[in-house]
């Protein structure tokens, strides 16, 4: 299987996070956390259950910027 989280916090580490929003729907994905990064992919979707996780770990690296 796809380390998809895994990935995407390594590339956040990476400084090639640009921003992140929190959305009513994305495609099939309602709620969604989109993260939009300078490489592709260039947006990530996150589904609602991973919300805490994704937040805790923004707080955690506040220099994701």
């Amino acid at each position: 299987m796809y380390p998809y989280h895994n990935k995407i916090k390594q590339r956040i580490n990476n400084k090639e996070l640009l921003s992140y929003e929190y959305v009513e729907k994305y495609k099939n994905i309602s709620p969604c956390l989109l993260l939009h990064f300078e490489t592709e992919p260039k947006v990530r979707p996150i589904r609602e259950h991973r919300f805490e996780e994704y937040e805790k770990f923004f707080a955690e690296n506040r220099d994701y910027n």
